[in-house]
């Protein structure tokens, strides 16, 4: 089932280039990211609300937290970087620049959390970053 949910993600990650470059029209990109994160915080919170998550938020650890929080800066950060490529770029570069997320992330994975780089892994990754090569030069 996570494969569905993967490509969902994957569908609704193509449309926010997409609708931001469009909404973001004669706009700052900070602006628009401000305005964005303010969306997501209601929608994240109601469905968390919703699906009755928000009863364990007491189990939470300092060290989930820290980690969460850290994430949540690391998604921040990546919005505002994001937005401004796509008001001074193309979405087609921009978005598959952006993409080198997932080859950064198996690098990360590997280093970090000890998770085993196979064969199969390590040349998607390289053609994660040789297509996005093709794409923007």
């Amino acid at each position: 089932m996570w494969w569905v949910y993967a490509l969902l993600s994957a569908f609704f990650a193509s449309l926010v280039a997409i609708l931001a470059k469009v909404g973001m029209k004669g706009v700052d990109s900070d602006l628009a990211t401000a305005i964005r994160t303010v969306v997501i915080l209601f929608v994240a919170w109601g469905i968390a609300y919703f699906r009755g998550a928000t009863q364990h938020i007491q189990l939470l650890t300092k060290n989930n937290l820290i980690f969460l929080g850290l994430s949540g800066v690391a998604t921040g950060l990546s919005w505002i970087f994001y937005f401004r490529a796509l008001q001074l770029g193309k979405v087609a570069q921009v978005a598959s620049i952006d993409k080198l997320s997932v080859a950064l992330a198996i690098l990360f994975s590997v280093i970090f959390l000890g998770e085993a780089l196979t064969v199969k892994t390590a040349i998607g990754a390289l053609c994660i970053i040789g297509g996005t090569i093709i794409l923007v030069v």
